[in-house]
């Protein structure tokens, strides 16, 4: 079972600008609500099969999860593969599009499976609730605020 978290935005600013940010590892700070701590990057630029650790925190919980770049399509897609604590896996993709009006439109999707199958599944959505797409929300608004301002 797992828990899946979409939302989406519009920026006002070309996709190769959000593309150059949400890529470089070295930003994930300036936009990621629940980001901690960024180590062991294995390539600058990412790109297919690239990986890196990050250190996340939620509901005052510290993890890492070790990421891959699953799948890249330069500007329009990226595809993350997830290992965290306890087996549990992520899948999150940014998808990237012209909004025709000059800026983009960033659809972003995460998909968590937590450990020990059901009933993993059922505690975690127990103990995090809403907070995955809350912080999404948030971390998207903080990308605009951050490009936007420019």
């Amino acid at each position: 079972m797992s828990n899946v978290v979409k939302t989406a935005i519009d920026i006002d600013v070309p996709p190769a600008k959000v593309w150059d940010v949400v890529m470089d590892p070295e930003r994930l700070a300036d936009w990621v609500t629940i980001h901690r701590n960024l180590s062991k990057v294995s390539d600058r630029p990412l790109k297919e099969g690239s990986t890196l650790e990050q250190t996340l925190c939620l509901r005052g919980a510290t993890f890492k999860v070790r990421w891959e770049v699953a799948e890249e399509d330069d500007g329009r897609l990226a595809r993350w593969e997830g290992k965290g604590p306890a087996r549990s896996r992520a899948a999150t993709e940014y998808r990237l599009a012209p909004d025709g009006n000059g800026g983009t439109h960033f659809d972003y999707r995460n998909e968590f499976m937590a450990p020990l199958g059901p009933l993993g599944a059922v505690a975690s959505r127990a103990l995090v609730g809403g907070v995955p797409e809350r912080e999404a929300r948030r971390s998207l608004q903080r990308l605009k605020s951050l490009l936007e301002k420019r």
